[in-house]
């Protein structure tokens, strides 16, 4: 029986506090203010700050490394689309679905998704991982 199968999906969820946005705008150095500044945001298409796209994605990182494919997974790749804004408030499930599994490289190809609380898609990519062998302890 394989691992991993085609079509085989695991989510997660997170709600995105202000505290985050800043702490991230912090731990990054994007201090852009259509993330920090609400005087600034209301004049932006988005009426409001939104969230750095990159925090939005962290998510994907505890749903690959915990979820799906899980421990002792190392991240490969990641191709990111942003589709629409996240808010503070805003709770994200991501979705990763198996396309691909390459049982002799050990690497598993996912459809990433994030969707809001609304069931809007904000983000979708692909991820490559690299798995353990099958046995191995990492």
């Amino acid at each position: 029986m394989a691992r991993f199968t085609i079509g085989q999906s695991a989510s997660c969820k997170k709600t995105f506090t202000n505290e985050d946005i800043v702490r991230f705008a912090e731990l990054s150095g994007d201090t852009n203010p259509v993330h920090l500044d609400n005087e600034y945001a209301k004049q932006t298409r988005f009426g409001k700050p939104i969230a750095h796209g990159l925090l939005t994605s962290t998510i994907l990182s505890q749903l690959l490394g915990v979820h799906l494919p899980g421990k002792g997974s190392i991240y490969m790749e990641q191709t990111i689309r942003f589709t629409a804004p996240v808010y503070a408030g805003d709770t994200i499930t991501a979705t990763g679905t198996v396309t691909a599994f390459d049982e002799e490289k050990n690497r598993l190809t996912l459809l990433t998704e994030c969707h809001n609380q609304h069931g809007k898609l904000v983000l979708t990519g692909t991820a490559v991982m690299l798995v353990p062998k099958e046995g191995e302890i990492v």
